[in-house]
């Protein structure tokens, strides 16, 4: 008995022991996330309240004046509006896309695994590459696009979309939607693959049409899924930067600028560090906002289906 009692405890110490070191394998993460991200953010907010320029570091503290000048300029508003706009237009056409082909590859067709690859390929390019393509499928006259309307019996050199005001974020959005279904369409392909067979055929026995199955057994089955894709793409959209600043470094006029395009503007071509630091701390609480509320809605619409 003693000695199996002294086993037992050498036993417990060993696991104490062992459970104590586990922690040091958190030292090199926690490490980067305090250097990489906490202190940028705690610094963000340090400057935000200065006249910092992003160069000379003899700067004054200005209280809460750069938050003053950015709520009041007027360029809060037409950023979030553009912002508003990409994020709803690429959240809802890339989702629909998505979920429209997930279902279709998720059926019994030929060559899927091809379909599946061409209909992901264009998420494995670049923002960089992507922003390029496109803005050669878009030039006017020339590009992929004029270039068919020319070869119909069209005017090509009519068609150019990123230098209307009123066409040119809608065009990017389009691009985002291009480089970002593929995504979706995976996620939700994986969540209608989880649906069980056999809940189909009692449904198709009672008589059910493809849209009632898919309304009252498939959508609530992969909610979760919706809600994922939906979040994601919804962060994706309000952080919007690379294709206004690559296809129409936010022209024609304002009409592209979201608020990560004019918080680099700020910074880097008006050299208000300063500034541009209030702007990033009041996108920053706006995107929380938008994101919790979204997703305490899409909980909720969870639960009723």
């Amino acid at each position: 008995m003693a000695g199996q009692t002294k086993t037992k405890r050498k036993g417990a110490n060993t696991s104490l022991v062992f459970n104590n070191r586990m922690y040091f394998f958190l030292i090199p993460a926690l490490a980067f996330f305090l250097i990489l991200w906490i202190y940028p953010v705690l610094q963000l907010f340090y400057y935000s309240v200065t006249n910092f320029n992003g160069v000379n570091y003899d700067y004054d503290f200005v209280g809460l004046k750069n938050y003053a000048k950015v709520l009041t300029n007027g360029t809060l508003v037409n950023s979030m509006k553009n912002t508003l706009i990409y994020a709803v237009v690429s959240v809802v056409l890339s989702n629909i896309l998505g979920l429209g082909i997930a279902m279709i590859l998720n059926t019994k067709i030929r060559f899927k695994g091809l379909f599946r690859t061409c209909a992901y390929f264009p998420a494995l390019f670049s923002a960089i590459v992507v922003g390029f393509i496109w803005s050669y499928v878009y030039m006017p006259s020339s590009g992929m696009i004029a270039s068919l309307i020319n070869l119909l019996g069209g005017d090509g050199s009519a068609f150019n979309p990123l230098g209307n005001y009123n066409t040119a974020l809608i065009a990017i959005c389009l691009v985002e939607v291009w480089k970002g279904f593929g995504t979706t369409m995976i996620i939700y392909l994986a969540g209608l693959q989880t649906v069980d067979e056999s809940l189909l055929e009692a449904g198709r026995i009672d008589g059910c049409t493809e849209w009632q199955l898919f309304r009252k057994i498939k959508l609530p089955l992969i909610s979760s899924t919706v809600t994922i894709n939906v979040i994601l793409s919804v962060i994706a959209g309000l952080k919007a930067f690379d294709y206004s600043f690559i296809m129409t470094n936010g022209g024609p006029g304002k009409s592209t600028k979201t608020l990560m395009f004019q918080v680099y503007e700020t910074a880097f071509t008006d050299q208000k560090m300063g500034r541009a630091s209030a702007f990033s701390v009041l996108a920053f609480a706006m995107i929380i906002l938008i994101t919790v509320i979204m997703l305490a809605y899409m909980n909720k619409k969870e639960v009723e289906l």
